[in-house]
């Protein structure tokens, strides 16, 4: 599949995506009654069909959710203006933000009901700037290892020919919720 192809190919699955959770409850946090009895898998699902808000700094810095499986989520962000450096080129908080995203919603969809995580440690390598001839990108997360305390994770952020412009790692603490 050419350059064009796969760019075409992940700006329809982005229109799907935004479309189906547009028409949902919007932008917020979902309340404790909602996340009840759920596994974290069961949550980013309901989110990504439009069932539970999304959060707001995908609006913010312009990204979404796109794909779920367990052990896996995969953002995708639309690199523009508001998110430049002095340099013109993309800052490197927009890179770590979506990478943080994406491996740390890979660790939500392994938290069974009445568990929870949250970032202890993020490392990022950023490989190549973002310019502005790049209209998306997608950053993949992956969890390494998901135990009792720890989970960590990997991800690569990456544009629709393949380069790579950044990978990074976490390690997330896992708790009860209460």
């Amino acid at each position: 599949m050419s350059n064009m192809n796969h760019l075409e190919a992940w700006l329809a699955q982005e229109q799907e995506v935004r479309s189906r959770i547009g028409s949902g409850p919007g932008a917020g946090v979902a309340t404790p009654a909602q996340l009840a009895g759920r596994s974290g898998l069961d949550v980013m699902r309901a989110m990504l069909r439009g069932e539970l808000p999304y959060p707001p700094i995908t609006e913010t810095l312009d990204f979404a959710l796109v794909e779920v499986e367990e052990g896996r989520a995969l953002f995708q962000g639309t690199p523009g203006a508001a998110h430049l450096n002095p340099m013109g080129t993309i800052h490197g908080g927009w890179y770590a933000t979506l990478l943080d995203s994406a491996m740390g919603c890979a660790v939500h969809t392994r938290m069974p009901a009445g568990r929870a995580y949250t970032t202890a440690e993020l490392g990022v390598n950023l490989v190549r700037a973002i310019g502005a001839k790049v209209a998306r990108v997608r950053a993949e997360g992956k969890v390494i290892h998901c135990g009792r305390q720890l989970a960590t994770a990997e991800g690569r952020l990456y544009g629709p020919d393949g380069t790579l412009y950044a990978h990074a790692t976490t390690t997330c603490l896992v708790f009860d919720v209460k």
